[in-house]
């Protein structure tokens, strides 16, 4: 069986994080763990319904896939992948927190559930947004979920509903940022200079940002364009299009937030994984 999907380092490291499977008797034996992952994997790509995952393909069926999504979702599984891989990316010299973006992106939502609310962009249909900060490089550098009227908490994607200002999820994506080892030393959990759009000027959040000890640099609303700080923001613009190439995460079909939530964590958990590969 092919295993482009799950290729051996990602199983690698995701292996290890895996809660131990109940064996039942009588009964048959459960999936294989890797199979699981796959019709994950394949439905992150694919974009098709967890019924019609293919057992040749993947090994297990599509609603066996979404079990194990959700008991491993519940486990903890995903954050803690990434967390690995950002481990890694710094210990090999590949991640770089001095200077760090952050922007926000609307995605149709096509069933009302949690975390989602009317697009200020489409038309006021439901929808979500995911929220991303990411280092110099790209590098997302953790996930997390908000949404609704609640505060929620990701240098960081996270997903609100549509209808939410970007800048009041700045202070919890900080909250989020993983202490980040792989060096000695104390963890890194903070950028040194943060660059956003004009969406995040406000002096309040200036405020928050230094007292931090983050310096930011954000665009001045009624300013002409041509400040520069797209030179080192775009990354993240390009971030959320490595991101949408997961057909899955384009548009919002996963009614539990939770889910859609884990499906985001192991895309940007592939991401991190593709850069260390591309640095061997």
């Amino acid at each position: 069986m092919s295993d482009d999907l799950v290729p051996d380092d990602l199983w690698e490291r995701i292996a290890p994080l895996l809660p131990p499977r109940r064996r039942r008797y009588p009964g048959r034996l459960p999936a294989d763990d890797r199979a699981a992952l796959r019709g994950i994997v394949y439905v992150l790509r694919k974009n098709v319904s967890w019924r019609d995952v293919p057992a040749e393909r993947t090994g297990c069926s599509g609603v066996t896939a979404w079990r194990r999504l959700q008991d491993w979702t519940e486990a903890g599984v995903w954050p803690r992948l990434h967390e690995v891989l950002l481990a890694e990316l710094r210990k090999a010299g590949l991640l770089d927190m001095d200077d760090a973006a952050i922007d926000g992106s609307h995605i149709r939502a096509l069933k009302r559930a949690a975390h989602t609310g009317p697009s200020p962009v489409d038309r006021a249909r439901p929808g979500s947004k995911h929220q991303l900060i990411t280092d110099r490089h790209g590098t997302p550098l953790a996930v997390t979920l908000t949404g609704g009227n609640k505060h929620g908490t990701p240098l960081a994607v996270t997903l609100t509903g549509g209808n939410r200002h970007d800048v009041t999820q700045l202070t919890p994506l900080l909250d989020a940022i993983p202490r980040i080892r792989g060096l000695r030393g104390r963890p890194r959990h903070r950028p040194g200079r943060l660059f956003a759009d004009r969406g995040y000027d406000y002096d309040k959040y200036r405020r928050i940002l230094r007292a931090r000890g983050i310096t930011p640099k954000i665009a001045r609303r009624g300013v002409p364009h041509g400040s520069g700080l797209g030179k080192t923001r775009w990354v993240v613009e390009r971030t959320f299009a490595w991101l949408h190439q997961f057909k899955r995460l384009h548009i919002r079909y996963e009614i539990r937030a939770d889910l859609d939530l884990a499906l985001l964590q192991l895309a940007c958990g592939i991401i991190c994984l593709r850069r260390l590969r591309t640095s061997s």
